[in-house]
């Protein structure tokens, strides 16, 4: 019965995920501006952020009406069915205004407080990530069909390719930033993308060999966290923690230990 269930979901998330992509990729207008803003005047909303979210919350509502919903957006329900529906109708909002093509919509279903499932869709790079817990991780996009995602071999640290994000508060970046120029000669590079759905699905895919932010939400995580894990990786917070608003960190095993280390010595999750 759990396994049909957990695939009941995967198809729905999957189904949700490709017609919020397709809505957002299709329909951006030229003029798209700021609708609201949230933590701070550059940490923004777009009218299609909210028109994703209602899109998706609808569709699952109308198959599943007793299942609960954490949307970035605003949908926070109960439900009654043990399943959530955690949401990010578009990460990397910035990106999307500007017309930058790292953005995706990602949407996980926990099971009594536990993700089971995941997906994140990046429509700009024709490419769906999805996981379901103890069925590893996979990706399917024209250009590769479908694969199994693993990550890559651990190197040491001093040749580690890290990404990582900034928050919009402007004191927490600037805390941010003295980590990540302290951080950087300890590494290969850093890069920052602008998604974290899409930087854990990065390190699925091994095309990084870890990343770590402070800052993120449930929706910012709860799908990508799932597909890093099935694909391999370990996922964390600051030492002996799970993910949280403190820190986030994913990598294989061999970089995740000494990268959460030297995280914690920098600081990176607190302030």
């Amino acid at each position: 019965m759990t396994d049909a269930l957990h695939t009941e979901l995967l198809q729905l998330a999957l189904l949700a995920a490709g017609r919020a992509g397709e809505l957002l990729r299709d329909g951006r207008p030229a003029d798209l501006a700021v609708a609201a803003t949230k933590s701070s005047p550059i940490d923004v909303v777009t009218e299609m952020d909210l028109a994703a979210e209602k899109l998706i919350t609808d569709l699952i509502a109308d198959r599943r009406p007793a299942d609960g919903f954490l949307g970035e957006e605003g949908a926070a329900t109960e439900g009654t069915s043990g399943i959530r529906w955690v949401i990010d109708p578009l990460d990397g909002t910035v990106n999307y205004l500007y017309g930058l093509p790292t953005w995706a919509v990602s949407v996980a279903a926990e099971q009594n407080g536990e993700t089971v499932v995941g997906v994140v869709m990046a429509p700009m790079r024709d490419e769906t990530f999805h996981a379901v817990r103890g069925r590893g991780a996979w990706a399917t996009g024209a250009w590769a069909g479908v694969r199994r995602l693993a990550c890559r071999p651990a190197p040491p640290l001093d040749q580690a390719l890290v990404s990582t994000g900034f928050n919009y508060v402007a004191e927490v970046r600037a805390h941010q930033a003295d980590v990540a120029r302290r951080l950087i000669p300890l590494v290969r590079d850093i890069r920052r993308g602008g998604s974290a759905a899409i930087d854990l699905c990065d390190v699925a895919a091994g095309r990084l060999d870890g990343y770590y932010e402070r800052g993120l939400h449930p929706w910012d995580y709860a799908a990508g966290d799932l597909i890093a894990r099935e694909a391999g990786a370990l996922t964390g917070g600051r030492p002996g923690e799970r993910v949280s608003r403190d820190l986030t960190v994913a990598a294989p095993p061999g970089v995740f230990e000494p990268l959460q280390e030297l995280l914690e010595e920098l600081g990176a999750g607190r302030d």
